[in-house]
C-alpha cells in the first residue's frame, strides 16, 4: 500500500508534466525517469507523517489541495522534524527514509508551484 501523490493542472486535473525526465523515486517508479510530477511514497512511513510535529491529523495528505507554493513551508517544517537515519531499504520505516519523499516533493513543488497536489 502507498501514498501516489501528485501535482495537477487546477483547471484539467491532469498530472502536470516538466521538459525533461526526472529521476526522483519512490516504492514504485518509472525505469528511465518520467516527466509526470508524481511520486509514489510507501504507507510504511504513515507514522511518522501522522506526528504532531510533522503533518498532524491528516498525515502527507494534509497538503491535498494546496498548491505547490502554498506546500513548501508545510514540507519544509515537516521534514526539518524528522531525523536523518536513512537506511538502504527503502522499505524500512526510519525517520530519515520518511524525509527523502518530502525533499522530493519540495522539488516538484519548485518546479511547478501552480499546481494542485491530489493523490491516494
Amino acid at each position: 500500500m502507498s501514498y501516489d501523490i501528485s501535482l495537477r493542472d487546477p483547471v484539467t486535473k491532469e498530472t502536470l508534466e516538466v521538459d525533461e525526465p526526472h529521476f526522483m523515486t519512490g516504492g514504485t517508479y518509472k525505469l528511465g525517469g518520467t516527466k509526470e510530477l508524481w511520486l509514489n511514497v510507501t504507507y510504511n512511513y504513515s507514522d511518522f507523517y501522522y506526528r504532531d510535529d510533522v503533518f498532524g491529523e491528516k498525515g502527507i495528505r494534509t497538503i491535498y489541495g494546496m498548491t505547490g507554493a502554498e506546500s513548501i513551508p508545510v514540507l519544509e517544517k515537516a521534514a526539518a522534524a524528522l531525523g536523518d537515519d536513512v537506511d538502504q531499504d527503502y522499505w524500512k520505516a526510519t525517520e530519515g527514509n520518511a524525509k527523502r519523499p518530502l525533499f522530493q516533493l519540495i522539488a516538484m513543488a519548485k518546479m511547478r508551484p501552480d499546481g494542485v497536489w491530489d493523490g491516494d
